[in-house]
This record gives structure tokens, C-alpha cells and sequence, in this order.
């Protein structure tokens, strides 16, 4: 009887340390803090990559191939008219405090989107929605003014959150509560984020490691030697200079993919110089596109429009624009047309990351030669966020977020009043092109509106795209499960375990 008593303690000492042995948490290094960790409020890529498909989940979701499929939504049915989406909820879905996530909870987190207290930048995207209701705990029926053809695909964007929160702008900044394969632990400012495995997942396979950390490591070299040392064992959404300096390095492996954001100098059109739409388009024929992928993204990308290349049945061709050739006499010679005395002294807000600096650096050499004055201001990541919220700017270097469809970015950036216009920008002709591409259906039509709505953007519209990077995450070769996806989405780490 001793002897099994000792053999017991033995198996269940060894079980234990089995178990303890393949607990895994993901270490990633980031390069900065969050903004905050509300998914209906923040807008900057080092929240949302914290957030989005980790903590918390929607309706729809974008799948690493950007196609538009089931989330929180098993399946959908739509009316004939178009007006009306009947969606039938996952069961046993709950929230990270274990309670039930609920048809109700969906409607609350829609009119939290559409409501004017919460001023949220998402708010666009739901534009078309005339109501919300949840005829029992598993049904959603969202009724609409006219026709969406976007709509699942914007609904991927709306994070489900539970119920309580419609007048609250603080509660889930630092503290989130979604339905996601990892829920929040902890946040220690400037140093961690930290999520752990939510056990009571729906998804019952997810996710296959017990957390995951992501470490706010500023300096780009520290991250570096970080992955090569096998401290950190991802660096996501990387620029091509980091990728650059990683490739060849033992035990590292790089992923790329085109992505869907660009970068863009965004210009406020409610105040001199840019309420001129001649200075608008001498600003964009003073471009060098391919000069700045050469010497900002060491030719790891593409100049493009508003669309990404990789949006292959919608984006058109760049040539077809006349002011994409950079050409700073005609830029001198549309200043003089506007009546205006060179050089225009103007004040450039940059995002403070480090490829949209050395991006802001070309440019500014650039508007240089062609008539302008450039002063570069590089806050830090709050103070341009809410900046750039507030219009507070001449103009901005940055980046947005793409889509895989238009309107989910058209119509919220560009739009006469539209969430994220922060440009003040209002185009009657382009306002009825995004109507009319959300509310057609059939997709020549819709083909033909965006066809336009690229044109006219491109030479006097409130933001002179640039490029389009080659998005880079780089991992240990032990990282398994790992998908990079076009919109800088994180949602695979809920796929990733980490081999020996």
C-alpha cells in the first residue's frame, strides 16, 4: 500500500510538471502603447492589433484570404428587398466574467457605434442601419434605410461588447471586456500588455496556447536582438528596414504580404492653403511615389491610390492619374495659378512611427523643391491621436486602414460628414458616388461608382496617397500556426503553439 502511495505522488508530481512544461505564452514585442483598448473608440494599428480577433469578436470576421465569413454569427439570412439581415448567434458564446453574450448584447453594442455620445470613428460604417432588435437570445435583426451591399464586411469592424456600456467612453479603455480566445490580465503602462487563454472559449480547439504578452519595447534594435535571442518569439506587422536588418538571422522567419493600408499625407480643407483645391493637386504633382518606396521603404512596396494594388477588382491603375508623375515644375505653375507666393509654409503632423518619419522626411525634401515650406511636428502617439481627431493640423503624415471593400473606409473617411473626415473635406459629386456605391448591389454598378470616386480623389481630394508597403511580421522558427493577413490583423494567434 506504501509503495502505491509513493507511486501516485510520483505520477501526479510528474503530471504536474508536464503540465507547467508546456504552458506557452506568446512573447511579442510591439513598439508602442496603446491608445487605449476600447474597440469602438480607438483607431491607432498598436490597439487595434491588441484587441481585434484577440479580446474581441463580431458578427462577421475577415479570414486570413479577406474574405467576409461567420463570426459570432453562425449564419444570416437577408430579405429580398435587401433591407432586412436576420442573424443566428453561436451557442454557448459568453463573456470573459462568464456571463452569456446575447442577441441583446449585439444590439447594444451597434446603437453604442451609431450613438452621438460615444462619437465613435466605426460610427459611418453603420450609417445605413435604421434599427437593431433581438427577438430572443439567439437572433439579431438589423433593418436598413436603403439597400448596403457592404454591410457584412463593415460588421466585421464592430466588436461585440456586453451590454451597459452605451454612455460609457471610459469603462473599456483599460479594462476590456470581449468574447475573444484571450482575455484581458493585465496592463503595465509602458512596459506589458498582458492577455491569458480564456478557457471557456466557444471555439473548444482555441486557443492552443495559455497566453500572450505583448512587451512595449520602443527601440527597434532592442526588439531585434530580443528576436534573435529567443526572448520574444514575434514581431508583428513590421517595416521593411527591420525586415531588412532580420533576414538571414539564425532561427528567424520572416512572412510579408501586400498590405491593405497606405500611407498618405492628409491635408485639412477647411483653412488656407489646402481649402484651395489647386494647392491640393501641386502637392500631389510635387511627389516623388517611387522615390519614397526606394528611400523610406528600401523598395518593399508600391505607390498607389486610394485603393490597394492588392484589391484587384477594384483598385485602378495609377497611371491613369495625371498628377501621380511627380512633376515640381507644374507644381510651381499651379501654385502661381492659385495666386499664391511661394513658398508655402505649412506644419506636417507625423504619426511617430518609424517608417512614417522617414517617410515624412522624403516628403518634405520634396514639397521643398516644388514651392512649399515643410516644418515636421512628431508628438507622441496620444497628442497626434487626438490632433488628428480634433483637425488640429495643416496637414498629417500617416497611414489608414484599408479594407476589402471600399465603402467600409470610403464612406467614413471621405464622406460630408463622415466619421473619420477629419480633413473637413465635402464633395457633393463624391457624397452621391458612395451612396450610390453602398446602396447598389449588382457589382458593375458599384464597380463603376468607386471607378470615379478613385478619380476624383486622387488629384484634388483631401489625401495625397503614397504607398503601399510590404507588411512583414517576423517570427522564431518554432512559432507554429502563424498567418500574416493584408488588414494587420492578429486574429491567428489564437492558431499559433510553439514548437521546441
Amino acid at each position: 500500500m506504501r509503495k502505491n502511495w509513493f507511486s501516485a505522488l510520483a505520477l501526479a508530481g510528474a503530471m504536474a510538471f508536464a503540465n507547467g512544461a508546456s504552458a506557452q505564452t506568446i512573447e511579442l514585442a510591439v513598439d508602442g502603447s496603446p491608445a487605449g483598448l476600447d474597440p469602438h473608440i480607438v483607431t491607432a494599428f498598436n490597439s487595434v492589433q491588441i484587441v481585434s480577433g484577440t479580446i474581441y469578436e463580431s458578427l462577421t470576421m475577415i479570414d486570413k484570404d479577406l474574405r467576409t465569413v461567420p463570426g459570432l454569427a453562425e449564419s444570416w439570412q437577408i430579405s429580398p428587398d435587401n433591407l432586412t439581415y436576420t442573424f443566428r448567434l453561436r451557442g454557448g458564446v459568453t463573456f470573459h466574467d462568464g456571463k452569456p453574450a446575447e442577441a441583446a448584447d449585439v444590439v447594444a453594442s451597434l446603437k453604442r457605434v451609431m450613438s452621438s455620445a460615444i462619437a465613435s470613428p466605426l460610427a459611418s460604417r453603420l450609417a445605413s442601419v435604421a434599427d437593431a432588435t433581438a427577438p430572443d437570445a439567439r437572433t439579431v435583426v438589423v433593418t436598413l434605410k436603403e439597400p448596403t451591399a457592404p454591410l457584412l464586411t463593415a460588421l466585421a469592424s464592430i466588436a461585440v461588447v456586453p451590454r451597459g456600456f452605451e454612455a460609457d467612453k471610459d469603462g473599456l479603455q483599460r479594462a476590456p471586456m470581449g468574447t475573444g480566445p484571450f482575455k484581458f490580465k493585465e496592463w503595465q503602462p509602458n512596459g506589458f500588455i498582458a492577455l491569458e487563454k480564456n478557457a471557456g472559449y466557444w471555439d473548444k480547439a482555441k486557443p492552443r496556447v495559455d497566453g500572450v504578452k505583448f512587451n512595449i519595447v520602443p527601440e527597434s534594435a532592442t526588439r531585434q536582438v530580443g528576436l534573435t535571442s529567443g526572448q520574444y518569439q514575434i514581431l508583428p506587422n513590421i517595416d521593411a528596414a527591420t525586415a531588412l536588418q532580420l533576414r538571414g538571422r539564425p532561427n528567424v522567419r520572416l512572412v510579408d504580404t501586400l498590405e491593405l493600408a497606405y500611407t498618405l499625407i492628409g491635408m485639412n480643407v477647411s483653412k488656407p492653403p489646402f481649402d484651395n483645391p489647386k494647392v491640393r493637386e501641386a502637392l500631389n504633382y510635387a511627389l516623388n511615389r517611387q522615390e519614397i518606396v526606394q528611400a523610406a521603404l528600401f523598395g518593399a512596396g508600391v505607390p498607389g491610390g486610394s485603393l490597394s494594388p492588392a484589391l484587384k477588382d477594384w483598385a485602378v491603375d495609377v497611371a491613369s492619374f495625371p498628377c501621380f508623375r511627380h512633376d515640381p515644375a507644374k507644381a510651381q505653375a499651379l501654385l502661381r495659378e492659385a495666386g499664391i507666393t511661394a513658398p508655402i509654409a505649412i506644419t506636417l503632423l507625423v504619426l511617430p512611427r518609424q517608417d512614417i518619419r522617414d517617410i515624412a522626411q522624403v516628403v518634405q525634401q520634396q514639397l521643398n523643391r516644388a514651392g512649399f515650406r515643410v516644418e515636421l511636428r512628431i508628438p507622441e502617439i496620444g497628442q497626434f491621436v487626438q490632433d488628428w481627431r480634433n483637425s488640429n493640423f495643416d496637414a498629417f503624415a500617416s497611414t489608414n486602414a484599408g479594407s476589402t471593400d471600399p465603402d467600409d473606409y470610403y464612406y467614413r473617411t471621405f464622406r460630408t460628414g463622415g466619421s473619420t473626415n477629419v480633413f473637413k473635406y465635402s464633395n457633393p459629386e463624391l457624397d452621391a458616388l458612395l451612396d450610390s456605391g453602398r446602396r447598389e448591389t449588382a457589382m458593375p454598378a458599384r464597380k463603376a461608382a468607386y471607378d470615379r470616386a478613385q478619380a476624383i480623389l486622387a488629384c484634388e481630394g483631401p489625401a495625397a496617397t503614397l504607398t503601399y508597403g510590404q507588411l512583414y511580421t517576423a517570427t522564431r522558427n518554432n512559432v507554429q500556426g502563424f498567418d500574416i493577413i493584408a488588414n494587420r490583423s492578429l486574429m491567428s494567434l489564437s492558431n499559433v503553439v510553439l514548437g521546441r
